[in-house]
Parts: structure tokens; sequence; C-alpha cells
């Protein structure tokens, strides 16, 4: 069963951090603190998709995970069109130009 709305782009995008950390070899305290959080929670949050980080700390988990930022924007870009086309009802793909 797929997870449809802004709950879907939070889980879809914490999985794959999760994935990337992990690849990564760095622990969620590691991640914490590079980012200037007191506590690992908010990267358990992040990865749980209970919420999505903010983009300036998006941009820095690019860098520290070595993303390929195309690939990420992939997976952000395709969870939102997905909640698009169950909000609008409509099915199938987008041609894009």
């Amino acid at each position: 069963m797929k997870i449809v709305g802004k709950g879907a782009l939070h889980q879809s995008l914490g999985n794959y951090l999760k994935e990337k950390r992990i690849e990564s070899g760095l622990t969620q305290s590691e991640v914490a603190k590079k980012l200037g959080y007191s506590t690992p929670q908010f990267i358990s949050n992040f990865e749980r998709g209970l919420c999505s980080p903010p983009l300036k700390n998006l941009k820095i988990l690019v860098r520290l995970y070595k993303i390929d930022a195309a690939e990420l924007m992939d997976l952000i870009m395709e969870e939102q069109e997905n909640i698009l086309q169950k909000a609008l009802n409509v099915k199938g793909r987008r041609k894009r130009a």
C-alpha cells in the first residue's frame, strides 16, 4: 500500500536519507552535530518520515552524504507529482516538455 499525501513525501525522503546516512557510515548523533542540533532526535524524525529537513539542512546533507542532487530532486518531484495526481484525481504521469 502506497502512502498518499504529504506524509508520503516525508516517508520517502526519510527512507532515502536514512539509507544514504548509513551508506556514509555516519550515526544520527554525528549528523545532528554537523547540522547544529543538540540531539539526534531531529535526524530520527526526518528518517521516520515525521517531517522533512529544512532546505538549508537538506543542502548540507547532500554534501555530507555525497548524494546526487538530481537524484534527490527526482525523488521529491515524483512524490509531489503523486500527491497532486491524487488530489486532482488524475491518473498516470504527466509528460514533461
